[in-house]
């Protein structure tokens, strides 16, 4: 039985894939909280703002330790530490702990920072582009891919047994990943490992929120409609 720990906020907005990270660990947690939705500028939110001057999503403020804690991995990190749920998300051994960081840093880094690019690249004016660094956000998910399909090729979940730290973190960098430099047809292990990311009820439950936000993304069209919960 969860023990009520009442005063988490999470301070997010449902087309981040970076709050989407740390949604799929509450979520698989079970951890009570609530969200503080965060509409246009991040820095321009006079909560967040106060709390982080960065300015940045997600953060999480724990009410009763007056804590404002940022950044996907050490919101989950914290989570696990001060406010246990139902599963650990990060292993206890060192070896395997070590590991789940790793794969979760390269979601972050590999997959999510590309991506990212590619996505902020079309909300710039044609003559404002950057046709070379968008060559490199491509040619990157092209290697972070060839990698994950060789890691992939006879696991379930990218780091140990069982779901943990990293597989939250390629969930969301899939799912935007695929629709921004798809790889299904040509990585079907890759293909086969967001499928059975997509299929978990937290995932279900982050895209079925984020559906009505959709149209706000530019790369809506590609978005893959086999992982997107149905009305």
């Amino acid at each position: 039985m969860l023990i009520e720990e009442p005063g988490l906020t999470l301070y997010a907005h449902p087309l981040s894939s970076y709050c989407w990270k740390v949604l799929a660990a509450l979520y698989e947690t079970g951890i009570p909280f609530r969200i503080e939705q965060v509409d246009g500028l991040p820095r321009t939110h006079p909560e967040l703002a106060g709390l982080w001057p960065i300015g940045k999503m997600p953060l999480l403020y724990d009410a009763a330790r007056d804590q404002a804690v940022p950044e996907s991995t050490i919101i989950i990190e914290y989570l696990q530490d001060r406010h246990p749920g139902a599963v650990a998300l990060i292993p206890e051994d060192a070896a395997s702990r070590l590991d789940a960081r790793l794969w979760d840093r390269f979601f972050d880094l590999y997959v999510q920072t590309p991506m990212q690019k590619l996505v902020s690249e079309q909300f710039r004016e044609d003559e404002d582009r950057n046709p070379v660094g968008v060559g490199e956000a491509h040619a990157m998910l092209d290697t972070a891919y060839a990698m994950l399909e060789e890691r992939m090729g006879a696991r379930t979940w990218v780091s140990g047994e069982a779901f943990t730290l990293a597989d939250c973190a390629a969930m969301p960098a899939l799912f935007y990943a695929e629709a921004v430099h798809p790889f299904s047809e040509s990585h079907p292990s890759v293909a086969a490992y967001l499928d059975r990311l997509i299929k978990r009820p937290s995932s279900r439950r982050i895209i079925g929120e984020a559906k009505p936000y959709f149209p706000m993304f530019p790369f809506r069209d590609a978005l893959n409609a086999r992982f997107i919960p149905e009305d």
